[in-house]
């Protein structure tokens, strides 16, 4: 058990007396009668009263039904669970419900390298989105068909997806850097009606065009009955005046179907449903303090689940802000700038861009005017300890800290935030309310202060629905419940501390086993990474048959440096100080680049796939990265070695 980490950041009386989480607890106490000692307490109830809990979240969050639910869960049990039985809803009607009371304040804002800043205010959203459902149904998209989009992060998909939502038809969104084998793998699988795309963008103050990607995608779908280019057919679709009319859906009707990495294998289309995501959405809003009014940004592409978890605070009447550019042009301060310029009070990103902005030099507090900035997220990797003090050092001291942990899977957070709580160096404050977190070991047993396999073991809404095409679901079944009978195995290595706080350990497929010792990546990646010369870092550990382990670690300096002796003994003495003198490495490389999926995620499994013999062509799909060359240092790397 690992020794408390230091407190860098204390809640004042008044962020606790303002805290949504705080509202929700009195509620509790006012309405239901229960009055919990503590947070944990509060936790406790929520993962074993699940049935009372998501209730409550029902009636504190007024979620608007045409038609009430006769039973909150039939059966508790994994897969297969049915929440909600009976009511009758739509996921548009959840995002209005701030519209005619802020009329004429902002709901989205954005900063576009292509488009330039541009504002919509809620009666604008309202009108486009109502005005595109409009030619929506002129185009014959009915409940259950799928409209599918190649778009950024601008106002255009936002307005899209909810005027899909509105008639009860099913979105999807790819990311419009992503490859057209990317995009047909995905699209394919789920036969779409409907395409809206935007051919070029300019990223980096480069202009990039898209329209031969565009023309092969569509003539590898022939559902497609309309195509829609952002341009005058776009525009064309904005301008009917007519009345929100939304179709009322079952509680598990299909909203959106988001995808697995796609790192290796096709991608698995999960789909989610209306009520799922609304009830964990506004139960995350708890954690996250999001409250009306408030200005909101997640640095995320359109094709990472942070896209579609936006739309939560959206849905809290919050104004979000997007930002389509990239977040190192012209410099890596652009971010900062815009947190300044736009007066955010919540700002969130993947934990890579904190630690390239520490190593940038970025000095947030010293630039700009962070005074209406409170909050901050990260996520998509572990935020390691040195993050956190760049961070309280050099952005805020006094900004509430909240990482969280969770996935595409369920379009939610495991582990996250609470504003009423203390925030530890490298850990993250709470387990979700209503989210059964446990830690387990190899045998199924429940582990306290000691490393585990990430699981829940109670189901939830927003679990998926099924795997479009997986029509007996057994996929489902081996993505998740086929390590432990009936419990859900995320796929994480997490340590849950006595007092209920948690530490992300990387990705538990990409365990380093050392002479019996296993061991997290991220943990070396904070001992390698923390050096000054340390870009970026990627550590595989290969067990060949008959032989002991063989463990390369891969790294990127600044740039006009070369690994030498010096370098490497001093990643060698980080490792050793900071971890273990058995987890040094057996030899170092120097690569250019680490290769990483589109949402940020290093490729740990590919790597080590590769390095340990298999087909390069089959290891990983390129189109499903960020940076496709990178994987060809690895393929060289392995044939140097006879790997």
């Amino acid at each position: 058990m690992m020794a408390k980490r230091p407190i860098l950041w204390k809640p004042t009386p008044a962020r606790i007396e303002g805290a949504r989480i705080t509202h929700y607890a009195n509620w509790l106490k006012d309405n239901r009668g229960l009055d919990f000692a503590d947070y944990n307490a509060m936790w406790n109830w929520s993962v074993t009263e699940i049935e009372d809990f998501w209730q409550t979240v029902w009636d504190y969050f007024d979620i608007q039904a045409s038609q009430l639910h006769t039973s909150v869960l039939n059966e508790r049990k994994m897969p297969g669970a049915k929440w909600f039985t009976g009511a009758r809803l739509n996921y548009t009607d959840a995002i209005f419900r701030y519209a005619a009371a802020h009329a004429n304040e902002a709901a989205i804002i954005s900063q576009s390298e292509t488009w330039g800043r541009s504002e919509l205010t809620w009666a604008d959203l309202r009108s486009q989105v109502t005005s595109v459902a409009s030619h929506l149904t002129d185009m014959g998209v009915t409940k259950g068909d799928r409209v599918v989009a190649i778009l950024p992060n601008t106002p255009a998909a936002v307005i899209a997806f909810l005027a899909t939502a509105s008639l009860g038809g099913v979105w999807s969104l790819c990311a419009p850097d992503m490859g057209h084998t990317a995009i047909v793998d995905r699209y394919a699988q789920i036969a779409p009606k409907v395409l809206i795309t935007q051919d070029t963008y300019v990223h980096a103050n480069k202009t990039i065009d898209r329209s031969d990607v565009i023309k092969e995608v569509i003539s590898r779908l022939p559902t497609l009955k309309h195509h829609i280019p952002i341009g005058p057919e776009w525009d064309a679709l904005l301008n009917r005046d007519v009345a929100l009319k939304t179709e009322q859906v079952p509680f598990d009707h299909p909203v959106w179907i988001v995808y697995s990495s796609g790192t290796t294998g096709n991608p698995k289309p999960i789909v989610h449903g209306h009520g799922g995501v609304l009830l964990e959405g506004s139960k995350q809003s708890l954690h996250q303090d999001f409250k009306p009014s408030e200005r909101f940004c997640w640095l995320t592409s359109s094709g990472w689940i942070m896209w579609n978890a936006q739309l939560a605070a959206l849905g809290q009447g919050m104004t979000v802000c997007l930002f389509d550019g990239a977040p190192n042009y012209p410099e890596w301060s652009v971010l900062w700038q815009f947190c300044a310029d736009e007066r955010l009070n919540y700002f969130g990103a993947g934990a890579a861009f904190f630690s390239s902005c520490a190593k940038a030099g970025v000095s947030p507090a010293k630039d700009f005017d962070l005074s209406s900035l409170h909050s901050l997220g990260s996520t998509g990797s572990p935020l390691t300890e040195d993050a956190y003090d760049w961070i309280y050092s050099v952005v805020k001291p006094d900004v509430w800290l909240a990482p969280i942990s969770g996935g595409t899977d369920f379009a939610g957070a495991f582990v996250c935030g609470n504003p009423t709580m203390p925030v530890r160096a490298g850990q993250m404050q709470a387990r979700a309310l209503g989210n059964a977190v446990r830690a387990f070991d190899m045998n199924g047993d429940e582990v306290i202060g000691e490393v585990g396999e990430l699981v829940c073991t109670e189901p939830l809404p927003s679990m998926p629905l099924f795997f479009w095409g997986d029509t007996d679901g057994s996929r489902l079944h081996d993505s998740y419940f086929d390590t432990y009978p009936d419990v859900w195995r995320h796929g994480d290595w997490i340590e849950i501390t006595p007092e209920g706080e948690s530490i992300i350990y990387g990705r538990s497929d990409a365990t380093i086993n050392r002479k019996g010792l296993r061991l997290g990546s991220s943990e070396i990646y904070q001992a390698v990474e923390g050096l000054d010369a340390i870009m970026d870092s990627l550590v595989v550990d290969l067990e060949f048959l008959g032989r002991d382990s063989f463990m390369p670690l891969f790294v990127v300096l600044r740039d006009g440096l070369t690994l030498n002796e010096t370098f490497e003994s001093q990643i060698n003495e980080a490792i050793k100080t900071g971890v273990s003198a058995r987890f040094q490495p057996n030899e170092i490389v120097q690569v250019r680049e680490i290769p990483r999926t589109l949402s940020g995620k290093k490729l740990e499994i590919p790597v080590k796939k590769l390095l340990l013999g298999g087909d390069a062509s089959k290891v990983v799909n390129r189109d499903s990265m960020a940076n496709p060359e990178s994987f060809d240092t690895f393929i060289s790397y392995a044939a140097d070695r006879n790997l």
